[in-house]
């Protein structure tokens, strides 16, 4: 469409062009005192007429010569002057103002002069002097013309430049208080929900190390407390390094780089129950959560009761950055399903790497029932807006002989 409208004013022009080089074409014709070069010049003045927009002058100066070469010979009267008519617009259009000035002077001063000698054969010198000023009013309409054209142009461009400058001025605010609200959200989770997650994560140190001093067993679901709450807070502190980018992070002056004083209140926790400060390591960012993290997550939820088994068919390779981390979440999120709302049941979680997309199924044999399926909460709605985000299918229902499936289907396309 756009080299459509490239070429379309060069088509109007050159039929404009065509149009005015017949007619003038016929005066020159039926003029008897025209001749070949009379012809010629009228021929190349209408031609020069298709740069009237792109070079106006050169059709200013051209059409002017030419058509001053055939008034002043052959005397045509007025048809001759509108070709230097249509030039004088392009030219004021373009903002010339002297030079579509000076042809149009000249051209009416040798009309009149010629056409004032010719007046012995029997014309009125009083005629010919008012179809001048009639002329020099066609010739001040096409000035005025131009002129308003111009300007009609020149508001028209600073409109679009202003509605462009418009929405480029929303995006930029809309950018803005995106920014500011990932902002607010991770000073918000590290406020709040970072400090739970750390106090859950001393009490349960403190609860195993006490236990292992005393001798006793330390119970599982308490190692599976602690392991848990470790793995919460790196990924809690993953999530807000994506919410904090590079270009909008400024650091709260309480905000330290390895999580904040919640882990160091851990780690001198850590070191007086150890008798001693311990090496401190340079801080890791962590990787977001993925399929090579699956064993642990399955090894967690069977550590807090859950039978779940593992299958994995296909080819592993490595998997885009999303699909990986919505895989994991995908298990995640089934399982954690399956431990609150199917106490006693089995799961099995099955991974099947296609050549096309990637296969997570998460299966249990509780007590759903598809005559009575359960109300989508919003791990259900957060899971399903992954799906759709990666284009791909996914499908959570009861099964027909009892339980409940999760099937999601993630496209893999180029892998990264």
């Amino acid at each position: 469409m756009s080299s459509v409208h490239a070429w379309r004013p060069v088509a109007v022009d050159g039929a404009l062009a065509v149009v005015v080089a017949v007619l003038q074409s016929v005066t020159v014709l039926a003029n008897p005192d025209a001749g070949a070069l009379d012809l010629v010049a009228v021929l190349a003045a209408s031609a020069a007429l298709v740069a009237w927009r792109r070079a106006p002058l050169v059709p200013l100066l051209v059409s002017t010569l030419g058509m001053l070469v055939y008034a002043a010979h052959a005397q045509p009267g007025p048809p001759a002057a509108f070709p230097v008519m249509v030039a004088v617009f392009g030219a004021v259009r373009a903002g010339h103002r002297v030079l579509p000035a000076l042809a149009g002077t000249l051209f009416l001063g040798v009309t009149l002069a010629a056409n004032l000698a010719g007046a012995a054969s029997g014309q009125d010198p009083q005629t010919l002097v008012q179809g001048t000023v009639l002329l020099l009013g066609w010739f001040l309409a096409a000035g005025v013309g131009g002129t308003v054209t111009r300007h009609r142009q020149a508001y028209l461009e600073q409109a679009e430049q202003r509605a462009a400058e418009a929405e480029r001025t929303r995006e930029e605010v809309a950018r803005r208080r995106a920014g500011e609200e990932r902002l607010r959200i991770a000073r918000e989770l590290h406020d709040t929900l970072t400090h739970s997650i750390s106090v859950i994560k001393v009490q349960a140190g403190v609860a195993v190390h006490l236990a292992r001093k005393r001798g006793d067993e330390v119970p599982a679901a308490l190692l599976a407390i602690q392991e848990a709450s470790g793995d919460a807070m790196r990924e809690l502190r993953a999530t807000l390094e994506v919410l904090r980018d590079d270009d909008a992070r400024e650091r709260d002056p309480h905000d330290s780089p390895d999580g904040g004083p919640h882990e160091h209140l851990h780690e001198r926790l850590d070191e007086h129950l150890n008798g001693g400060p311990r090496e401190r390591a340079e801080p890791v960012r962590p990787e977001p959560s993925g399929l090579d993290r699956l064993d642990d997550l399955v090894d967690r939820a069977r550590s807090t009761g859950l039978p779940a088994t593992v299958t994995v068919s296909g080819e592993r390779r490595r998997l885009p950055v999303e699909v990986d981390r919505a895989a994991y979440r995908i298990v995640q999120e089934a399982l954690t399903n399956v431990s609150r709302h199917a106490g006693g049941a089995a799961a099995s979680v099955r991974i099947d790497y296609g050549g096309t997309e990637l296969v997570v199924q998460v299966e249990d044999d509780g007590a759903a029932r598809s005559d009575a399926p359960p109300v989508p909460g919003v791990g259900l709605v957060g899971m399903r807006e992954r799906v759709t985000a990666l284009g791909g299918r996914l499908r959570a229902e009861p099964r027909a002989e009892g339980g409940f499936t999760v099937r999601a289907e993630l496209p893999l396309g180029d892998p990264s």
